[in-house]
Protein backbone atom coordinates (compact mmCIF):
# COMPACT_ATOMS: atom_id res chain seq x y z
CA UNK A 1 0.00 0.00 0.00
CA UNK A 2 1.11 3.74 -1.08
CA UNK A 3 1.55 6.29 2.06
CA UNK A 4 4.78 8.38 0.39
CA UNK A 5 2.77 10.76 -1.70
CA UNK A 6 4.58 13.74 -3.33
CA UNK A 7 3.58 16.13 -5.66
CA UNK A 8 6.05 17.77 -8.58
CA UNK A 9 5.41 20.18 -11.05
CA UNK A 10 6.87 23.05 -12.63
CA UNK A 11 7.36 26.06 -10.60
CA UNK A 12 4.19 28.03 -9.52
CA UNK A 13 2.45 25.50 -10.66
CA UNK A 14 0.95 24.92 -7.07
CA UNK A 15 2.96 22.41 -5.41
CA UNK A 16 2.42 23.83 -2.30
CA UNK A 17 -1.42 24.61 -2.62
CA UNK A 18 -1.91 21.62 -3.42
CA UNK A 19 0.14 20.56 -0.15
CA UNK A 20 -1.64 22.83 2.06
CA UNK A 21 -5.35 21.55 0.65
CA UNK A 22 -4.32 18.25 1.64
CA UNK A 23 -3.00 19.39 5.02
CA UNK A 24 -6.56 21.64 5.76
CA UNK A 25 -8.79 18.02 4.36
CA UNK A 26 -6.56 16.18 6.96
CA UNK A 27 -7.22 18.57 9.77
CA UNK A 28 -10.81 18.83 9.21
CA UNK A 29 -10.87 15.37 9.85
CA UNK A 30 -9.20 15.90 13.59
CA UNK A 31 -5.70 14.24 12.22
CA UNK A 32 -2.55 16.31 13.18
CA UNK A 33 -0.09 17.15 10.44
CA UNK A 34 3.20 17.92 11.31
CA UNK A 35 5.99 19.11 9.23
CA UNK A 36 7.40 22.08 6.93
CA UNK A 37 5.93 24.57 4.21
CA UNK A 38 8.62 26.49 2.30
CA UNK A 39 6.95 29.70 1.00
CA UNK A 40 8.05 32.35 -0.85
CA UNK A 41 8.57 35.47 0.69
CA UNK A 42 7.92 39.39 -1.88
CA UNK A 43 8.56 42.70 -1.00
CA UNK A 44 7.31 45.29 -4.02
CA UNK A 45 6.11 43.02 -5.92
CA UNK A 46 9.31 40.93 -6.82
CA UNK A 47 10.26 37.56 -4.65
CA UNK A 48 13.11 38.16 -2.17
CA UNK A 49 13.48 35.07 -0.30
CA UNK A 50 11.48 32.02 0.90
CA UNK A 51 10.27 31.32 4.28
CA UNK A 52 9.60 27.94 5.96
CA UNK A 53 7.07 27.69 8.71
CA UNK A 54 6.69 24.99 11.02
CA UNK A 55 3.20 23.46 10.62
CA UNK A 56 2.52 22.84 14.21
CA UNK A 57 4.52 25.50 16.29
CA UNK A 58 3.88 28.21 13.49
CA UNK A 59 7.49 29.27 14.08
CA UNK A 60 9.12 30.76 11.20
CA UNK A 61 12.60 30.81 10.12
CA UNK A 62 14.66 32.06 6.08
CA UNK A 63 14.92 29.14 3.93
CA UNK A 64 17.40 31.63 1.87
CA UNK A 65 16.69 35.25 0.73
CA UNK A 66 18.80 37.64 -1.43
CA UNK A 67 20.52 39.74 1.78
CA UNK A 68 21.20 36.32 3.22
CA UNK A 69 24.90 37.13 4.08
CA UNK A 70 26.04 33.43 4.29
CA UNK A 71 25.41 30.22 2.96
CA UNK A 72 25.11 28.30 -0.37
CA UNK A 73 24.14 30.39 -3.31
CA UNK A 74 21.32 28.75 -5.68
CA UNK A 75 20.13 31.73 -8.08
CA UNK A 76 19.86 34.96 -6.75
CA UNK A 77 19.47 33.36 -2.76
CA UNK A 78 21.46 32.28 -0.31
CA UNK A 79 20.61 29.72 2.19
CA UNK A 80 20.05 29.69 5.64
CA UNK A 81 21.31 26.26 6.94
CA UNK A 82 20.50 27.92 10.41
CA UNK A 83 17.00 28.36 10.23
CA UNK A 84 16.66 25.28 7.56
CA UNK A 85 17.69 22.76 10.43
CA UNK A 86 16.28 25.05 13.36
CA UNK A 87 12.75 25.49 12.04
CA UNK A 88 12.45 23.24 9.05
CA UNK A 89 14.11 19.80 9.98
CA UNK A 90 13.57 20.38 13.89
CA UNK A 91 9.41 20.16 12.52
CA UNK A 92 10.11 16.92 10.51
CA UNK A 93 11.66 15.38 13.46
CA UNK A 94 8.61 16.74 15.50
CA UNK A 95 6.20 15.48 13.62
CA UNK A 96 7.91 11.90 13.57
CA UNK A 97 6.96 11.80 16.99
CA UNK A 98 3.79 13.32 17.55
CA UNK A 99 1.69 13.59 13.77
CA UNK A 100 -0.26 11.18 12.19
CA UNK A 101 0.83 12.57 9.00
CA UNK A 102 4.16 14.30 7.90
CA UNK A 103 4.52 16.86 5.84
CA UNK A 104 7.54 18.27 3.79
CA UNK A 105 7.40 21.03 1.59
CA UNK A 106 10.02 20.89 -0.61
CA UNK A 107 12.16 18.27 -1.28
CA UNK A 108 15.00 20.57 -3.49
CA UNK A 109 17.89 21.96 -4.42
CA UNK A 110 18.27 24.69 -1.33
CA UNK A 111 17.03 22.31 1.39
CA UNK A 112 19.64 19.24 -0.19
CA UNK A 113 22.22 21.45 1.11
CA UNK A 114 21.60 20.03 4.50
CA UNK A 115 22.32 16.56 5.48
CA UNK A 116 20.26 17.43 8.93
CA UNK A 117 17.57 17.60 6.42
CA UNK A 118 18.29 15.01 4.26
CA UNK A 119 18.47 12.64 7.23
CA UNK A 120 14.92 13.89 8.80
CA UNK A 121 13.32 13.15 5.53
CA UNK A 122 14.87 9.42 5.34
CA UNK A 123 13.40 9.01 9.13
CA UNK A 124 10.52 9.72 7.98
CA UNK A 125 10.49 7.41 5.15
CA UNK A 126 11.65 4.53 7.27
CA UNK A 127 8.84 5.35 9.50
CA UNK A 128 5.42 3.95 9.46
CA UNK A 129 3.24 7.66 8.86
CA UNK A 130 1.67 8.90 5.98
CA UNK A 131 4.05 11.52 4.34
CA UNK A 132 2.61 14.22 2.05
CA UNK A 133 5.55 17.06 0.13
CA UNK A 134 6.59 18.55 -2.58
CA UNK A 135 9.49 17.58 -4.86
CA UNK A 136 11.13 20.13 -7.45
CA UNK A 137 10.93 18.99 -10.59
CA UNK A 138 14.40 20.16 -11.92
CA UNK A 139 16.46 18.76 -8.15
CA UNK A 140 18.67 15.34 -8.91
CA UNK A 141 19.83 14.00 -5.64
CA UNK A 142 20.56 10.32 -4.12
CA UNK A 143 17.34 11.01 -1.69
CA UNK A 144 15.00 12.07 -4.99
CA UNK A 145 15.79 8.88 -7.07
CA UNK A 146 15.48 6.94 -3.27
CA UNK A 147 11.88 8.71 -2.50
CA UNK A 148 10.84 7.58 -6.00
CA UNK A 149 12.38 4.22 -6.27
CA UNK A 150 10.04 2.90 -2.98
CA UNK A 151 7.31 0.91 -3.86
CA UNK A 152 5.42 2.78 -0.95
CA UNK A 153 5.61 6.25 -2.77
CA UNK A 154 3.92 7.57 -4.93
CA UNK A 155 4.56 10.83 -7.05
CA UNK A 156 1.67 13.29 -8.65
CA UNK A 157 2.43 15.84 -11.63
CA UNK A 158 0.72 19.02 -10.56
CA UNK A 159 -0.37 20.54 -13.75
CA UNK A 160 -3.14 23.73 -14.35
CA UNK A 161 -5.61 21.13 -15.28
CA UNK A 162 -5.40 18.80 -12.14
CA UNK A 163 -4.32 21.23 -9.70
CA UNK A 164 -7.86 22.45 -8.09
CA UNK A 165 -8.56 18.39 -7.49
CA UNK A 166 -5.47 16.49 -6.78
CA UNK A 167 -5.66 17.18 -3.40
CA UNK A 168 -9.23 15.49 -3.13
CA UNK A 169 -7.60 12.46 -4.56
CA UNK A 170 -4.36 12.70 -2.04
CA UNK A 171 -6.26 13.25 0.65
CA UNK A 172 -8.71 9.77 0.15
CA UNK A 173 -5.45 7.92 -0.36
CA UNK A 174 -4.08 9.47 3.26
CA UNK A 175 -7.00 8.38 5.03
CA UNK A 176 -7.07 4.90 3.78
CA UNK A 177 -3.73 4.75 5.17
CA UNK A 178 -4.83 6.23 8.59
CA UNK A 179 -7.96 4.10 8.63
CA UNK A 180 -5.45 0.95 7.92
CA UNK A 181 -3.14 2.16 10.68
CA UNK A 182 -6.16 2.22 13.26
CA UNK A 183 -7.90 -0.83 12.43
CA UNK A 184 -4.59 -2.50 12.91
CA UNK A 185 -3.68 -1.02 16.04
CA UNK A 186 -7.31 -1.54 17.34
Amino acid sequence: MKRVFFVTGRPGVGKTTVLLRVVEDLKAKNYIVGGMLSREARKGGSRVGFEILDLTTGRKGWLAHVNQPVGPKVGKYRVNLEDLNSVGVKAILEALRKADVIAIDEIGPMELYSQAFIEAVKNALESNKPIIGTVHSRARHQLINYLKSREDSEIFEVTLENRSTLHKLITERILIVLRGKAESEG
